[in-house]
């Protein structure tokens, strides 16, 4: 049902991570995938496991800070495959800090990777999205967002960074509507990622989390890769602007 064969799909924090799993998620549907991220060598691993799954991907060093590093990015998509069908948004640092010890730094390199890259990805991706009249934009938010999500404590300006981006995807999916570009937010809960470790190192506080979710357990990254596959999709053709919970009820809880 979910067929991206002849589909170009970036993905951005594609070097390890839900950002893996979703380059071979999508991958493993058919598209033509870019795996970026900070590492090349590591970009470069997650491409061999693609080719030797029968897919085709190419991989790009991308620090989503830098709009040279993001302009190029595209263009070598651009020059390899002449298209861009589908942008994951990924990228992301979750530092755990309390609020009182946050410095300015820490918020800044926060923002800058989890906001402004999107912004700067979404707009490059977008020029090429709108000379063919279609498109695809997913950004990961989380559901640590504020307002419909959660405040978390210690995550100050992750929490204000993802609940820029669930903005972000409103106002886009509005602009580019015209164009037949859809953009869309995943709101991910638990995820069994690098990125939970210090909540699973300390068993008391992985208890209370766990508590408060219905479905009693953490999600895996190849979930929340079914979601983005179903997004890339045709079969999503009428969904923009939305924000898609995947939490196992926590929110509803």
């Amino acid at each position: 049902m979910f067929n991206l064969k002849d589909k170009v799909a970036i993905i951005t924090g594609a070097r390890r991570g839900m950002g893996k799993s979703h380059a071979l998620t999508l991958a493993k549907a058919g598209a033509k995938v870019v795996v970026a991220d900070i590492s090349q060598e590591d970009c470069e691993m997650v491409v061999e496991e693609i080719k030797k799954n029968g897919g085709e991907a190419l991989a790009v060093k991308c620090d989503v800070t830098k709009k040279e590093d993001i302009d190029n990015m595209v263009k070598v998509a651009v020059g390899k495959w002449r298209r861009i069908d589908i942008l994951v948004n990924n990228a992301g640092i979750c530092q755990f800090k309390p609020f009182l010890e946050l410095t300015e730094e820490e918020w800044d390199r926060t923002l800058d990777i989890n906001l402004k890259g999107y912004f700067l990805c979404a707009q490059a991706a977008a020029k090429e999205m709108v000379k063919q009249k279609s498109g695809k934009i997913i950004n990961i938010a989380s559901v640590a967002s504020g307002q419909v999500g959660i405040g978390f404590p210690t995550l100050a300006h992750y929490s204000a960074s993802k609940g820029g981006i669930i903005a972000l995807t409103e106002t886009l999916a509005v602009e580019l509507a015209p164009y037949n570009i859809t953009v869309n937010a995943i709101s991910p809960g638990m995820i069994e990622t690098l990125m939970i470790a210090p909540i699973k190192e300390s068993p008391e506080q992985e208890k209370e989390v766990l508590k408060r979710i219905p479905l009693g357990r953490t999600g895996n990254p190849e979930e929340v890769s079914n979601l983005v596959l179903f997004l890339a999709s045709d079969q999503s053709s009428y969904i923009t602007g939305s924000t898609v919970v995947i939490d196992g009820g926590w929110l509803a809880g």
